[in-house]
């Protein structure tokens, strides 16, 4: 697909179709392209946890996406968590930052990451939905998830059984500033 017709047909799905299951091999093409993106100092923090089976979805959409009906716009979809190990991004092997964002840097980095994913899910004709309301704690302990690792987002990814419509844009006076 083209890329800019890509990017402007990509949307946020809150509703899949029980019809079809994502395999394995759909996720590894997508978090193969969530690596290609630039990281800093090419520290490659992201972290992905990928839930294929119906059982271990169910129970964290039931136990870990209880804000904004996040359990039930996930329904049907594969599950992937996703973090970043801290202390790497934004820091220097003594350990200090290299400068005031420190640990933002991975989450920077992760959203690198994470907008290669969605994008190449689009192009493979999935969909995808990012929810940053989540219960860590609990994600934590069903996936083993080291405390090394900071969780970012649950991204659902399926098969969308709803067609939403392009929201408006700002026009780009509104958002850039040239000098």
């Amino acid at each position: 697909m083209e890329f800019q017709k890509l990017i402007e047909e990509r949307r946020t799905i809150r509703k899949y179709s029980p019809e079809s299951r994502i395999t394995k091999e759909d996720l590894l093409a997508v978090i193969r392209a969530a690596q290609e993106a630039p990281s800093w100092k090419n520290s490659q923090t992201g972290r992905y946890y990928c839930v294929l089976s119906e059982e271990t979805v169910d129970k964290i959409r039931m136990e870990c996406l209880p804000d904004a009906g996040n359990a039930g716009k996930s329904e049907h979809a594969a599950l992937i968590i996703t973090t970043f190990v801290h202390d790497r991004a934004g820091f220097q092997k003594d350990g200090s930052a290299d400068n005031e964002l420190g640990n933002g840097w991975g989450c920077y980095d992760l959203g690198l990451q994470n907008e290669n994913l969605i994008l190449k899910a689009t192009d493979l004709g999935l969909s995808t939905l990012i929810m940053g309301l989540r219960e860590a704690d609990r994600l934590r302990e069903i996936l083993n998830i080291p405390e090394t690792e900071t969780i970012v987002s649950v991204i659902a990814i399926g098969i969308a059984a709803e067609e939403p419509i392009r929201p408006h844009r700002k026009p780009i006076e509104e958002i850039a500033k040239f000098f």
